[in-house]
């Protein structure tokens, strides 16, 4: 009996303490966001904000180009996730359908380039955006976040292809639909849970991506909120109020994403991993 309880309670109290290892850390970014400096620096923490302040949000608003770091990175950001479904879709599904000579090289090519860290290319990267004479753009941050988060789309979606039966395809096809027709009319709306999944990582990717943005735009203009995230020091040092408070606003997007898509994306990573 003792054992039986024991086995049905060491799994539960190490969820919760995973749970909590996990959530703290966000807790304390955005409890500490709503703090006045003097709990932020005191020697005693304040693990409760009593005295709650919204001057920490209005500093990390008022930096110059602020709207524009905003709609700077909402644009590269869902453009490179829609180029990469648009993709990814026609790839995974010539990987999951078609058969043809090096299909399982040029797989395991897309887990090669899926496993390489980005960061060994940046050099290169640079190279080639400032030969083309695109430096201080968003369209190379663009082109170059598609590229990063287009190998784990079309792996995850070739999962998805392959578990839909053919013959719902040629059932289609045998009703005078063409091959084109049949995928976006039976196919497309069966990868609904793959498409939310890998459009909620390429998300994610692309939104926090620091480097690139750091190495190719140096105007104003062309940068990105990971860069303003980097920019609150004042002459006494780092403004942690200000710091907690747009990191806080930063990540907003991605949990509004989330809550809005996790079941669908839980489902989709799952299913993309284990078929095909």
């Amino acid at each position: 009996m003792k054992r039986s309880l024991f086995g049905r309670l060491w799994p539960n109290v190490t969820a919760v303490v995973l749970f909590t290892g996990f959530v703290f850390p966000v807790y304390w970014m955005f409890s500490t966001a709503f703090k006045p400096t003097g709990d932020i620096i005191s020697e005693d923490p304040v693990w409760f904000p009593v005295d709650v302040t919204f001057e920490h949000f209005r500093t990390a608003t008022e930096v110059d180009h602020f709207w524009t770091y905003v709609t700077n990175s909402l644009t590269v950001t869902v453009l490179a996730v829609v180029f990469a479904l648009i993709v990814a879709l026609a790839g995974s599904f010539a990987l999951a359908r078609m058969r043809f000579r090096g299909r399982r090289g040029f797989v395991i090519g897309f887990m090669l380039a899926q496993m390489a860290p980005w960061e060994v290319m940046i050099i290169a990267i640079y190279m080639i955006v400032r030969d083309a004479s695109m430096l201080n753009s968003l369209v190379p941050l663009t082109l170059f976040y598609m590229m990063m988060i287009l190998p784990f789309t079309i792996l995850t979606l070739r999962g998805f292809v392959a578990a839909v039966p053919r013959e719902l395809e040629e059932a289609a096809m045998v009703d005078g639909c063409s091959r084109i027709t049949a995928f976006r009319r039976v196919i497309l709306p069966l990868l609904a849970p793959g498409l939310m999944s890998t459009s909620m990582f390429g998300f994610i990717t692309a939104w926090n991506e620091f480097a690139l943005v750091l190495v190719l735009n140096k105007d104003a203009e062309a940068k990105t909120l990971p860069l303003w995230l980097s920019g609150f020091q004042t002459a006494f040092g780092d403004d942690w109020g200000a710091t907690m408070a747009a990191s806080s606003l930063f990540a907003i997007p991605i949990l509004i994403l989330f809550v809005f898509l996790q079941r669908k994306a839980v489902s989709g990573l799952t299913a993309g991993a284990v078929k095909g």
